[in-house]
């Protein structure tokens, strides 16, 4: 990690992320009844469990809307999570505004167009590896892992690392 991108991490104190093709591998799979399935990274979601154990807070903003969303952010106890929001801004400026949080100390992760404009506006817009290249262009942080596949857990450690938390969190599992 180079020195600008630790500094950034440094101060973050909210950490949102996408679903569809951050959290998910971003493909959805349809059932004949119309229902869908999203399948999580398990690596992702305890990297989100240990972040908010340092005190940074979690967020989920997404496109789509679904039960599975609310069941899986639910056992992450993560409480901020806007779905089936088109413009993203939105309800980002709304989150911040409630949190009291300056866009310098949020990290926003992304993986297609929608994504741009916060990434563009954070201190630490981070795109998934796989991420459309024209997100990679305005992302400060690009993952070496696909979304879905422990890119959040990398991010996550990321900032832990960067704060001096990271080796407290993981003394428990030692």
């Amino acid at each position: 990690m180079s020195d600008t991108i630790s500094a950034t991490a440094k101060k973050i104190r909210l950490a949102i992320f996408d679903m569809d093709g951050v959290l998910t591998d971003g493909r959805l799979y349809l059932l004949d009844d119309g229902q869908n399935l999203k399948a999580f990274h398990c690596h992702d979601g305890l990297g989100m469990k240990l972040l908010a154990k340092t005190g940074i807070i979690t967020a989920v903003i997404t496109t789509h809307r679904s039960a599975l969303i609310d069941k899986r952010m639910a056992q992450l106890k993560v409480e901020h999570v806007y779905q089936g929001i088109e413009n993203k801004i939105t309800a980002y400026e709304e989150l911040i505004a409630k949190l009291n949080i300056r866009d310098e100390e949020v990290a926003y992760m992304g993986d297609d167009l929608p994504d741009i404009a916060i990434i563009r506006r954070v201190g630490l817009g981070i795109a998934v590896a796989n991420a459309a290249e024209m997100v990679k262009q305005f992302a400060r942080y690009t993952t070496r892992r696909n979304g879905g596949e422990g890119a959040v857990r990398e991010v996550c450690e990321l900032i832990m690392q960067a704060q001096n938390t990271f080796k407290d969190v993981h003394e428990a599992f030692l």
